[in-house]
Order: structure tokens, then C-alpha cells, then sequence
């Protein structure tokens, strides 16, 4: 009879695949090349599956399907469920859910999938070896997604596209090559195994290793490093507080393929309504930070005269929120007040576009009061910090 502190029943093809694969890949992998080597096109194709693999869960399952961060032609959806079927992380439809309630639960041990506060390990791969209680599908957060006919697709057929993409196609490859075995090895196995930890680093270092300058209510952490080696998916923090925006490197210098073949897409055509959360949003939630790390750091040295700047520049703080507020306010009564009139008073179209570019200029000045702050408050706290060195 099991007790309370027995461990869930191990899941037999989770761990043939997530333990067994990376360890036939540790052996076999390095006794092929010495017995036979691997060419240059073996490997150039290794990274190109990888790449396939990583964009179709970062820009398909990932931004496009869980957050719904933009809206994609139908082929782009087939090329990404095809490939993401290839990732072998599951459906989109069990991978959506699962995600969705990563963000809902975060960090909560009772109902997030792979809640970073059960340790590392469980949260890279522990949770998928077992038939833990929060592993239970459910799909009430995601029948949106079933009355997509791709994701169906995909979900119905999911053990037959995954095994065609990572051995059929690899066969394929391997004869077209020259050599089965070398191409299964590198291109169908070691790509798996390698496209598997990336995307795991996610749920498990992500939340472990790196910055939080967005916010401390959860885990989440921005790491560089890390979007470089998942396809732009590092900036983890940022993605948390702002999850439904098709980029998660805002920066032009920072490493986000995916925004990159999101915005492409879009170019072409085959990309719409891409979600882009606006910049005084974020100014507002890196402002917000640097104020509680100033208050707890000027209660910590009883800083009386710090904490009255910090209360002033507070004030200004939240002026500039309620400006932001009442802008958007203007913003929408303006366009109900279009939509209402517009056939009526095709004249005032010319005057509706000179006040939207007010409203326009407005929310600038605001989106620079706001970067003017954080400079400010940023200067204001390394003087006080210095204060014990001078004195």
C-alpha cells in the first residue's frame, strides 16, 4: 500500500526518452564519430533540424499558440506544428495547457506543472517522469486551441508525426547522405537530446540564474546567456510580467531569434497582430523596481532624508501613471466616438488624425518623464551608496 511520501508512478516512455535517449546519445554519438566520423553536411543539417525544432516551439507553441502574441497563416501554423511534433515535447494542445497554467500558478508547488520552488531538477525534467497530480490534463484553459483544426490535427496524430520527423525524416536524410546510421545519430538523436535540455533550461534555470528587473513576485529571471542558447526565450522576467508580447528581448542588441522570425513573417505577410506591450508599461515596471530597492535599501541605512526624495519622486511616479491612465481613457472615448460618427462626419477625419498625433506626443513625453525618473533615481541611490566610503 503506498504511503503519503511515496513518489508517483514512474511514467516507463517519459524516462526511455528523457533519460535513456540522452544516454545512448553520451555513447553512441562519440563511437560512431571515431569509428566512422561525421561530414560537415551531417552536421550543418544537425543544426538546421535544431533550429526547426527550437522556433516551432518558441514561436509556435511557445508565443504564437500558449500566448496568443500574434496571429500566423495557416502554412506557418502546419510548418510549426510539423516541427514542433519533431521537438517531441507533446502536442501543442497538452503543451499550451501546461503552459498556461505555468503562468496562471507560478511557482505555486500545488498546481504549476514545473514549479521552480519543487528544486532544479524537478522543474528541468523530474516533472515528466512521474504521474504527478499537477500532470493531469485538462483543457478548460484551452478550448480555444480545440476549435483550432491544425492543433487538432496534430493532437490526433501526434505519435505518427513524431516519429516520421525524428526517424523517417533522419532516414531520409541519412540515405540522400551517403550514411543512415551517422545521420540518425547526429541529426535524429543528439539534436533531440540537445533540443530537449535548451527548452527545459527554461522551466528549470530560468527561474534560478540571472536578473530580476521587471519583478519579484515570481522566479522568473533574465539571463542572457541563456536566450542565447534558447532562441531568444532568456529573457524570462521580462516574459513573465509581460507574457502575451511576441518579443521577449525588447532590446534591438538582445538575442531573440524568434522576434526576429516573428517580425520577418510579419513582413511577408504571414504574420498579424503582433502584440508589442507599450514602452511607458514597461518604463512603469522597471521604475516601480528600482522604488522598492530604494525603499528597502533606505530603511536598511534609516535614511530619513533619502526616504522624503524617494516619497517626492513617489508622488511624481504616480502622477505620471494617473497622466498615463487618463490618456488611455481619451484614447478610447476618441475611437468609440470615430467608430459612431465616421460615416456621418468623414469631414473631422482630418482633425481626429491631428489630435491622435497629440495623443501620440503626449504619451512620448510621458514614456520619457518616466526614462528621465529612472535615471535620476538610479544616480541619486550610487551617491547614497558611496556616502560611507567618503565619509
Amino acid at each position: 500500500m503506498a504511503t503519503p511520501s511515496a513518489k508517483p508512478a514512474l511514467i516507463p516512455i517519459n524516462a526511455v526518452i528523457f533519460v535513456g535517449f540522452p544516454l545512448l546519445a553520451l555513447v553512441l554519438v562519440p563511437a560512431w564519430g571515431l569509428y566512422a566520423g561525421f561530414s560537415g553536411a551531417q552536421w550543418i543539417w544537425a543544426v538546421v533540424f535544431l533550429y526547426f525544432n527550437g522556433l516551432a516551439i518558441t514561436g509556435g507553441y511557445h508565443r504564437l499558440w500558449s500566448h496568443k502574441a500574434y496571429k500566423a497563416h495557416w502554412s506557418v501554423r502546419l510548418w510549426f506544428a510539423l516541427w514542433g511534433a519533431g521537438a517531441l515535447q507533446n502536442s501543442i494542445l497538452i503543451w499550451a495547457s501546461d503552459h498556461r497554467r505555468h503562468h496562471r500558478h507560478v511557482d505555486d508547488n500545488d498546481h504549476d506543472p514545473y514549479s521552480a520552488g519543487r528544486g532544479l531538477w524537478f522543474s528541468h525534467m523530474g516533472w515528466m517522469l512521474r504521474e504527478y497530480a499537477t500532470n493531469s490534463e485538462d483543457f478548460s484553459n484551452a478550448q480555444d486551441l480545440t476549435r483550432d483544426p491544425i492543433v487538432m490535427w496534430q493532437h490526433r496524430n501526434y505519435v505518427a508525426l513524431t516519429t516520421f520527423m525524428n526517424l523517417g525524416l533522419p532516414l531520409l536524410l541519412g540515405l540522400a547522405l551517403g550514411d543512415v546510421i551517422g545521420t540518425v545519430l547526429l541529426v535524429g538523436l543528439l539534436r533531440l537530446v540537445v533540443n530537449h535540455h535548451v527548452t527545459f533550461f527554461i522551466n528549470s534555470l530560468a527561474h534560478y540564474w540571472g536578473s530580476r528587473p521587471y519583478t519579484e513576485e515570481n522566479s522568473a529571471r533574465d539571463n542572457g546567456f541563456l536566450a542565447f542558447l534558447t532562441y531568444g526565450e532568456g529573457y524570462h522576467n521580462y516574459h513573465h510580467i509581460f507574457q502575451t508580447d511576441y518579443r521577449n528581448g525588447i532590446r534591438w542588441y538582445q538575442w531573440d531569434p524568434t522576434k526576429w522570425m516573428i517580425a520577418g513573417l510579419a513582413r511577408l505577410g504571414l504574420a498579424t497582430d503582433l502584440q508589442r506591450v507599450p514602452d511607458f508599461r514597461i518604463q512603469r515596471a522597471l521604475l516601480d523596481m528600482e522604488f522598492k530597492r530604494a525603499q528597502v535599501f533606505a530603511e536598511g541605512r534609516k535614511e530619513k532624508a533619502l526616504l522624503d526624495i524617494l516619497e517626492s519622486e513617489y508622488q511624481l511616479f504616480t502622477d505620471a501613471i494617473n497622466q498615463w491612465k487618463q490618456l488611455q481613457t481619451e484614447r478610447y472615448e476618441r475611437r468609440r466616438d470615430q467608430l459612431g460618427d465616421a460615416l456621418e462626419e468623414r469631414r473631422q477625419q482630418l482633425q481626429d488624425r491631428w489630435e491622435q498625433a497629440a495623443l501620440r506626443s503626449r504619451f512620448r513625453e510621458l514614456e520619457f518623464t518616466l526614462r528621465g525618473q529612472r535615471k535620476r533615481l538610479s544616480e541619486l541611490l550610487q551617491q547614497w551608496q558611496l556616502q560611507p566610503a567618503l565619509g
